[in-house]
């Protein structure tokens, strides 16, 4: 017998008893479904922590302060960084590509009637776009020799430019930091809020040494962080090598004591983060995998009650000339076929409620938005999946069909 003559066997079968079918895939149906939105939001949230880092700049690497000792005492966190030591990364270690030292100040900006408080105010490098992988929607960026003679002039976030000019071209205006006249000379492109809803837009941006003169009102070469580029991921985890050798020798740090600064890699705390949103993707798609399981017997004892009721349908059919196999594949066959049907509408409803999912917690989040994310390989795997359990459980009852005695099915009433 032909396997389109089983398959066509199979469907009757099916549609003669189309409630109890339908419940029967019902239990497949919650579990793909259940499946293929736990690892699509799952897949999602993954997503935006890379996006997040990615935002942060291009494999950024951050030195941080750390702690000094004096006779055995630690007397705390205190700026042991210098703008030297940023020059230094730059120019010694081959695997950085830029950097940028910050130095963070506080206040307000005023434009004529108009103020606005900024998320922050940063004094940073020359390379600072290079570094944080961030673009100019208008106008320039300070240059060396602005940093050299401490300039007032700022860069401005699309949320400034909104307060403080409404729709008037910035560039080229004058706003006041502390009473201190700074000349707008360029508008950062948009970038949005990130993870926890801080607006990155809400920011100004000028050279680090004129925080440190001209708003500070010091002559120290101290700032607060160093951000530093690697050339690229490959060489991230060489790069921060040679930037802690650097400053340890810069530091004058011995062997055996401990360092007054601290080297941070943002791509490694992305793939620690990115491994603890995997590991609970699959964790949770586990336990929606259970109810696949429970599909299965589900499968199986309908499969069960339906030989028994067409005990005397199977022994017409092997009085005339039906063999065990043929019995055997159209019951393998009816089971994954209800497994592949409950695989295609549960796949369906799992898309529909990633996307409701992630849509409702986009619309009461004011941070970054939760990405889109179908997963086109856990779609696959729950369609294997599906069969297989098709397979799994309906072979018993396929099996138990295929070894009736004819003569006996014949006589079963």
């Amino acid at each position: 017998m032909g396997f389109l003559i089983t398959l066509r066997i199979a469907l009757r079968a099916l549609g003669k008893n189309k409630m109890r079918a339908g419940l029967t895939v019902l239990g497949v149906v919650i579990g793909i479904a259940a499946v293929t939105t736990m690892v699509s939001l799952g897949q999602s949230a993954s997503g935006l922590v890379q996006g997040q880092f990615e935002q942060l700049g291009t494999n950024v690497i951050v030195v941080f302060p750390g702690s000094r000792r004096r006779e055995g005492v630690r007397e705390g966190t205190v700026p042991t960084l210098t703008a030297k030591d940023a020059a230094a990364i730059s120019r010694e270690c081959p695997s950085v590509l830029a950097t940028s030292p910050i130095v963070g100040f506080g206040g307000q900006v005023i434009y004529e009637n108009a103020n606005a408080s900024p998320r922050e105010i940063s004094g940073v490098g020359a390379d600072h776009l290079i570094v944080r992988n961030w673009n100019l929607r208008s106008g320039g960026f300070f240059t060396d020799r602005d940093i050299a003679s401490a300039a007032k002039v700022c860069i401005i976030g699309h949320t400034l430019v909104a307060k403080l000019f409404q729709t008037a071209n910035p560039v080229g205006e004058t706003v006041r930091i502390k009473n201190i006249p700074f000349r707008v000379i360029g508008v950062l492109e948009r970038k949005g809020a990130n993870m926890v809803g801080e607006d990155q837009d809400n920011v100004v941006l000028v050279p680090y040494t004129t925080v440190r003169k001209r708003l500070y009102g010091s002559e120290f070469d101290n700032v607060n962080v160093i951000l530093a580029s690697a050339r690229s991921v490959a060489v991230a985890q060489q790069a921060q090598q040679e930037i802690t050798q650097l400053l340890l020798e810069r530091h004058r740090i011995p062997p055996g004591e401990q360092a007054d600064f601290t080297v941070q890699d943002t791509a490694e705390i992305a793939k620690v983060l990115g491994t603890i949103t995997g590991t609970l993707t699959l964790m949770l798609a586990a336990i929606a995998a259970i109810s696949l399981v429970v599909g299965g017997v589900g499968i199986m004892n309908i499969m069960l009650v339906s030989v028994t009721e067409r005990t005397r349908e199977i022994g017409i059919r092997m009085a005339v000339g039906a063999r065990s196999g043929d019995i055997l594949l159209q019951f393998l066959v009816e089971a994954v076929m209800l497994s592949c049907i409950g695989g295609i509408i549960g796949f369906s409803l799992g898309v529909s409620a990633s996307l409701g999912v992630t849509a409702l917690i986009n619309s009461f989040t004011t941070g970054t938005k939760w990405p889109t994310v179908i997963s086109i390989p856990a779609a696959i795997v729950a369609f294997i999946f599906a069969a297989c359990v098709g397979v799994f459980f309906g072979f018993y009852p396929a099996r138990r069909a295929s070894q009736l005695d004819p003569i006996e099915a014949l006589r079963y009433e």
